[in-house]
């Protein structure tokens, strides 16, 4: 399946792309449209992280927790961690919790070391592999 989302991703464009990889879709395909485009005009995909969207930011909640409640990932004690750290990072509460700090200088980090969208994906998904894996192992 194809999803689309705004280019230049950050914390919850490259969150929501490591979630829907390893819980929903391994196969997933990421198109990043520009930040101006109208999410009503894309039809071939499922659209994610832009205004106005199911999947994307309402009230206190982040994409990353929009995609978690519609595909009923809310079980898994390891992920609900995940969730939080990326929700404070993403919605600008990172100064809530060190790590959810730390992962929005990284993910800075990770984008200004990248040519494309791709490559942060491609680089920064062992970020979120190995907070899944402590979590599991906490």
């Amino acid at each position: 399946m194809k999803w689309i989302t705004r280019e230049h991703v950050h914390v919850d464009r490259v969150a929501c792309p490591w979630l829907i990889r390893r819980f929903i879709d391994p196969k997933a395909e990421f198109v990043f449209v520009p930040r101006n485009t109208d999410p009503t005009t894309i039809t071939d995909g499922i659209v994610f992280d832009m205004a106005g969207v199911e999947l994307g930011h309402h009230g206190d909640s982040c994409s990353f927790d929009a995609i978690v409640e519609k595909y009923r990932l809310s079980g898994d004690p390891a992920l609900a961690k995940v969730r939080r750290i990326v929700n404070l990072a993403d919605t600008g509460k990172q100064a809530l919790d060190p790590l959810a700090d730390a992962l929005e200088k990284l993910a800075t980090g990770f984008r200004l070391a990248s040519k494309t969208d791709h490559a942060t994906l491609e680089k920064e998904f062992p970020l979120y592999d190995a907070l899944y894996a402590y979590y599991q192992n906490e």
